[in-house]
C-alpha cells in the first residue's frame, strides 16, 4: 500500500468533481482564487491567441479565434475525465487491489487501463477485480462515468441555447444600428418622430439582453470565447454600442427616452464590470480617445441632420465623459483580453449592413447601380 497515491487519488477526484460542480451544476460565479478550470482557461487562451496572432495572416485570424471556444470545451471535458480516471487508477495502484489480467501483468499502467474501461462503462471483461475493495471502487467508478456522461449531454445544449439566444438580438441589431453597430447609426435610424416607441422598445429589450447576458456568462464564462457569425460582430461590441447610445441619450437629453436610456445603461454597465471581474481584467484605457471634442461635434451635427434634438456640445460633454468613464475602461480591457473590436462611435463615409451584402452581388449584376443618398430615419 502506498499512501501518498491514495491521498493523490482522492485528492485528485475531488478536485475534478468539484470543478465540475462549479462550472456546470453552480449557477452563479465562483469567487474563490484558484480554479483548476479558470488556470486551464487562462493558460489555453494566451497560448492560443499568442500562436494565432503571431503566424495566422490577418484575414483568418477571427476565424482561427472562433475555433477557441469549441476546442477549448472539449480538451476541459478530456482533462476533467482523464484526472477522474488517473485519480481511480492512483487509488487502485495505491491499495495494491490485485486484477485478475489474461496474461498474469500487474502495474500501474494496468489499473490505469482498468479504470478508463470502468469509467467509459466499456465492459470488456478482460479485467476484473477479484477483492471487495477493487469491486467497490470499480462499481464508484463506473457509476460516476455514467453520471459524469449525462452531465455532459445536459451541458452541452445548455451552452448552445444560451449561445444562439445571445446571437439572436445581436443579429436583430444589423439593421437598427449598422455593421458594426454604432451609437450614431442607431439614434439616426430612430431618429423619425414615429420612431421614438420603437427606439424606448428596443432599449428595454437591450436591458433585458444584458441580464440574460449577465447571467449566462457569470454561470458559463466559457461563452465569452465563442464569437459572432460576423466579423465586424459581436456581444461585447453590442454591448457597447448600446451603452454608448444610452450615454449619449442621457448627456444629451434625448426627448422621450431618457429614462429607458438610464435603466438600459444600468443593467449594460453592470454587466461589462461583472465580466471584467470573471476574467480578473482590470479598467485600463487603451489607444486613442474615442470621441475626442471635435468628433463629438461632428456626431451632433450629423445626428441634428438627422432629425435627432441633443442639447449643445458644451453641456454635452462633461457629462457624457462622467458616463464613459462608468463602461468605457471596462470596455476596451476586455477587448483587448479577448481580441474582440471596439465599435466606434460613428463610422466615417456610408458603409454596408451584413444584410445588405452577398458573395454573389457582383455576379448577379454586371453593373452596380448607385445608391441614392439615404435620408434621415431611412436605412434600407
Amino acid at each position: 500500500m502506498t499512501v501518498e497515491a491514495v491521498v493523490a487519488g482522492v485528492f485528485l477526484i475531488v478536485l475534478v468533481l468539484w470543478e465540475g460542480f462549479e462550472s456546470i451544476v453552480l449557477p452563479r460565479r465562483v469567487t474563490r482564487r484558484f480554479r483548476l478550470t479558470r488556470l486551464f482557461y487562462r493558460t489555453t487562451w494566451d497560448a492560443w491567441s499568442s500562436a494565432v496572432t503571431t503566424l495566422i495572416p490577418t484575414g483568418l485570424r477571427e476565424t482561427f479565434l472562433s475555433f477557441f471556444g469549441p476546442i477549448s470545451l472539449l480538451l476541459l471535458l478530456i482533462l476533467w475525465a482523464g484526472g477522474l480516471i488517473t485519480g481511480f487508477a492512483l487509488m487502485h495502484w495505491g491499495l495494491g487491489t490485485p486484477l485478475k489480467t489474461p496474461d498474469g501483468s500487474y502495474g500501474f499502467f494496468t489499473d490505469l487501463y482498468f479504470s478508463g474501461t470502468t469509467f467509459f462503462t466499456l465492459g470488456l471483461g478482460d479485467v476484473t477485480p477479484v477483492v471487495t475493495v477493487s469491486r467497490f471502487l470499480t462499481a464508484l467508478e463506473g457509476g460516476m462515468g455514467f453520471g459524469f456522461l449525462a452531465l455532459v449531454i445536459s451541458y452541452l445544449p445548455l451552452l448552445n441555447q444560451s449561445f444562439a439566444r445571445r446571437e439572436v438580438n445581436i443579429s436583430l441589431l444589423d439593421s437598427r444600428a449598422g455593421s458594426p453597430p454604432t451609437a450614431a447609426e442607431m439614434l439616426r435610424r430612430h431618429s423619425e418622430p414615429s420612431s421614438l416607441d420603437s427606439l424606448r422598445q428596443l432599449l428595454h429589450e437591450w436591458e433585458l439582453w444584458s441580464s440574460e447576458l449577465l447571467e449566462s456568462h457569470l454561470s458559463y464564462p466559457v461563452l465569452a470565447y465563442f464569437r459572432s457569425q460576423h466579423e465586424n460582430q459581436s456581444w461585447l461590441a453590442a454591448l457597447c454600442a448600446v451603452l454608448d447610445t444610452c450615454a449619449l441619450s442621457v448627456a444629451g437629453q434625448a426627448p422621450g427616452c431618457s429614462r429607458q436610456a438610464r435603466l438600459t445603461f444600468a443593467m449594460a454597465r453592470h454587466a461589462v464590470v461583472d465580466l471584467s471581474l470573471v476574467f480578473k481584467r482590470a479598467p485600463q484605457r487603451s489607444g486613442a480617445d474615442r470621441l475626442p471634442t471635435k468628433r463629438l461635434e461632428e456626431l451632433l451635427r450629423y445626428l441634428a441632420e438627422a432629425g435627432v434634438k441633443m442639447a449643445e456640445a458644451e453641456r454635452v460633454e462633461p457629462e457624457l465623459a462622467r458616463l464613459r468613464l462608468m463602461y468605457e475602461p471596462y470596455v476596451q480591457s476586455l477587448g483587448e483580453y479577448l481580441h474582440l473590436q471596439v465599435p466606434p462611435w460613428m463610422m466615417d463615409g456610408e458603409r454596408k449592413d451584413n444584410w445588405e451584402v452577398s458573395a454573389w452581388d457582383e455576379e448577379l449584376s454586371q453593373k452596380k447601380p448607385k445608391r441614392r443618398a439615404r435620408s434621415a430615419g431611412d436605412h434600407f
